[in-house]
């Protein structure tokens, strides 16, 4: 490979690191092209872009962007594909769901502004919440008082039309 295309690719790199908030080192090693067809398609489908890239190539993206990744740099070994999204959890659902068989396994992640290296971390990613889901429990729980609030008035202003009817309707 040229010199000016590996520049190329670094740049390309160093964009999508800017463009998408989260991303995943993911090992590849062992997939044939089949099995690596259908995660692309799956990873489409889950709008999360998936990059095969060289580690050098990488590397050099991650010590040219703005974020110190110098975590991430001991994951870098073997073939490595790089899931970049905008949801936190996406690409760490994908892999448990297709990750049964060992492939493909995760190597590290930066997620949430935070670095996490191992496979054993994948159920902590897992349970990331994703922007949507936590605007969405923060609706849940300021509507549940108003809903208590509500259903105590109109129980009690119906009670208290009963009592009022039922004196009306008494003779004196």
């Amino acid at each position: 490979m040229r010199k000016e295309d590996k520049a190329i690719i670094i740049e390309q790199l160093g964009e999508k690191l800017k463009e998408y908030a989260h991303f995943y080192l993911v090992d590849v090693t062992g997939m044939n092209a089949e099995a690596t067809s259908s995660l692309r398609r799956k990873c489409f489908g889950a709008e999360i872009k998936m990059v095969v890239v060289k580690n050098t190539l990488l590397h050099k993206a991650f010590e040219a962007a703005e974020i110190d990744y110098s975590p991430l740099y001991g994951s870098l070994k073997g073939t490595t594909a790089v899931f970049f999204c905008n949801v936190a959890n996406a690409p760490a659902k994908l892999l448990k769901e297709e990750g049964k068989s060992g492939i493909p396994a995760l190597k590290a992640a930066y997620a949430e502004e935070g670095f996490y290296v191992g496979a054993d971390n994948l159920d902590t990613l897992c349970a990331i919440k994703s922007k949507t889901e936590l605007i969405a429990e923060v609706v849940s729980l300021l509507q549940s008082p108003a809903k208590n609030v509500i259903s105590a008035l109109q129980s009690g202003g119906q009670t208290i039309h009963g009592v009022l009817k039922t004196l009306g309707e008494r003779p004196e």
